[in-house]
């Protein structure tokens, strides 16, 4: 692939891949040992989680479809090899804040229904967290897809601020999660008002703790200013870039 042609996009616009299709197989080895090494560059280059976990769901019978989709985030990364996250060197000015944004595609696996949930996490303006991946329960609504979503990423925010503490590093305010769905933050809110989320499994309201706690806040953003849209979902190419500088991936 070193002679091909670079891709603007590491996943196209609407890609629905399927398990069980009438295609021809491809080789097992060879697309599990590409899918093996991007999942190394996974570690340094969040742009590609997306993609690269949507790919991942197929290792066990890979088809054409598959493949050309893995062609696709090779295409991309042909395109984009001076790329990497860039950490500020000076301190900004003020206290050090840690700052989350969580989002979740609900129903974005056409197989099992379930939705993929992604959150990252700033300490500064640096990028030090992010993730994205399929929920464990299918939601019944996109409130609940975003309130799962949520509730993960205050699990790792309740990590990092331990981790924080040890290296000496405690916040002193409590770390803020930005979410685009207003009944996902009222529910975490207000769960009196909320009779229809009985259903929910009891581990997800460990967000509704933290809030009560006032260990996590969680407050509302725009769709266009919810960064965590780059790991649930494909984008088109300028609102894909667009994302991607925002987690200050730059060109060395």
């Amino acid at each position: 692939m070193k002679d091909c042609n670079a891709a603007v996009t590491p996943t196209e616009m609407g890609l629905r891949l399927e398990r069980g299709i009438e295609e021809e197989d491809v080789d097992h080895t060879e697309f599990r040992r590409i899918i093996g090494s991007l999942r190394y560059l996974c570690n340094t280059r969040p742009d590609l989680s997306y993609g690269v976990g949507i790919v991942s769901r197929h290792m066990q019978s890979p088809k054409v479809s598959h493949m050309n989709a893995v062609k696709r985030i090779l295409r991309y990364l042909r395109g984009t090899c001076n790329l990497g996250i860039m950490f500020p060197c000076k301190k900004p000015r003020g206290e050090m804040k840690l700052v989350g944004f969580a989002d979740a595609d609900r129903c974005g696996d056409m197989e099992d229904r379930k939705s993929t949930a992604g959150h990252i996490f700033y300490y500064g303006k640096g990028l030090v967290s992010w993730n994205s991946v399929k929920e464990p329960v299918v939601a019944l609504s996109s409130c609940e897809a975003e309130y799962i979503a949520v509730a993960q990423a205050a699990c790792q925010a309740a990590w990092l601020r331990m981790l924080l503490k040890e290296l000496n590093a405690e916040l002193i305010q409590p770390p803020t999660l930005f979410v685009d769905n207003k009944s996902a933050i009222d529910l975490a809110k207000h769960p009196s008002a909320h009779g229809k989320s009985k259903h929910i499994e009891m581990r997800f309201h460990f967000l509704r703790k933290q809030v009560n706690d006032k260990k996590l806040e969680v407050e509302h953003c725009s769709t266009e200013d919810q960064s965590a849209d780059i790991f649930t979902k494909p984008l088109k190419a300028a609102r894909f870039c667009k994302l991607r500088e925002s987690l200050g991936i730059v060109r060395f």
